[in-house]
């Protein structure tokens, strides 16, 4: 009896060996792009908030003289929309950045995990092989002492 097992691997491994990383941002590829990526990263910035508290402060006067309804839809549409836009954006690129380092570390945990598979099925391996080889001289010894007892009794 002989160990006879034949790992069949999983088809991700053989992508898996091509080396990529795990970071799919190509970057822009056209104007348009280019240009949307300057508006974003100017607009998510506490500076942009500020500049747009600013301006939208300079009518703050003519907001309170027009009574609450106008003072009213002055803070929703002014200075909520120009002011709490950059502001979160800015928390979306905190936020981000850790989700990104969360990422990039369960990408090593995962690489690290898979490294740690291969080594085992490795040294699975030797000890089949060791075994096997036990066991080609088991029956070999067995056969022995068989022929052994049977010259004996003849």
């Amino acid at each position: 009896m002989k160990i006879n097992f034949e790992h069949k691997q999983h088809p991700h491994v053989a992508a898996r060996k091509v080396p990529k990383s795990p970071d799919l941002d190509e970057g822009p590829k056209n104007f348009n792009d280019k240009f949307a990526l300057v508006l974003t990263k100017a607009v998510g910035t506490m500076w942009c908030a500020y500049i747009f508290a600013i301006l939208s402060l300079l009518v703050v006067k003519d907001a309170l003289k027009g009574g609450m309804l106008t003072f009213i839809q002055w803070v929703s549409q002014t200075f909520i929309q120009l002011v709490m836009l950059s502001v979160i954006m800015v928390g979306q690129n905190i936020m981000s950045k850790s989700s990104d380092k969360r990422a990039d570390l369960t990408y090593k945990d995962a690489d690290a995990t898979f490294h740690e598979a291969i080594q085992i099925q490795m040294h699975l391996k030797e000890q089949d092989n060791a075994l096997n080889e036990m066991i080609d001289r088991l029956e070999k010894l067995e056969a022995q002492i068989i022929r052994e007892k049977n010259a004996g009794t003849a």
